[in-house]
């Protein structure tokens, strides 16, 4: 006589292979923090910087672009996002705020994952070259956007 039931044992070692599941996703869960900012995401590429006809320009967040301003644009970071730029080359750094989207183009292709300024460019000595070798770190995010311009109660 078959049965297609399962027999109590394997209702149980069912139930404890699921449990002992429960259980390894809890205890190697990582652990959440209290704070807003996560640790910081760091980025290996090339940096170009933004060419002339850009300047007076609106950005992706609808700031004018002013090449004298320690702005870049980034293709995913959220716009607001501040980050810090190091040349490999040299060491010299700049913390820059994204504004804007890019880069874009044959560059892009060429493994740049950064425009900045050219004030930018200028103060991390890669204006003669066009790229440079970078690092990309994630110093902050924005916040959450709120809707609505008051809050009621």
């Amino acid at each position: 006589m078959t049965t297609t039931s399962l027999s109590s044992r394997a209702w149980w070692l069912l139930g404890l292979t699921g449990l002992v599941l429960v259980v390894a996703l809890v205890v190697t869960r990582p652990a959440t923090s209290n704070s807003s900012n996560p640790p910081n995401e760091v980025q290996l590429g090339r940096a170009s910087y933004y060419g002339p006809g850009f300047q007076g320009k609106r950005t992706a967040n609808g700031e004018i672009f002013d090449q004298r301003k320690m702005v870049a644009a980034h293709r995913t970071l959220p716009l607001g996002s501040v980050v810090r730029v190091t040349n490999l080359d040299n060491g010299r750094q700049v913390e820059l705020r994204v504004i804007d989207r890019g880069p874009y183009g044959k560059n892009y292709r060429h493994g740049t994952i950064i425009d900045v300024s050219k004030g930018a460019a200028r103060r991390l000595d890669f204006i003669e070259d066009g790229l440079v070798r970078v690092r990309v770190e994630v110093l902050e995010r924005p916040g959450p956007k709120r809707e609505g311009g008051t809050a009621r109660r």
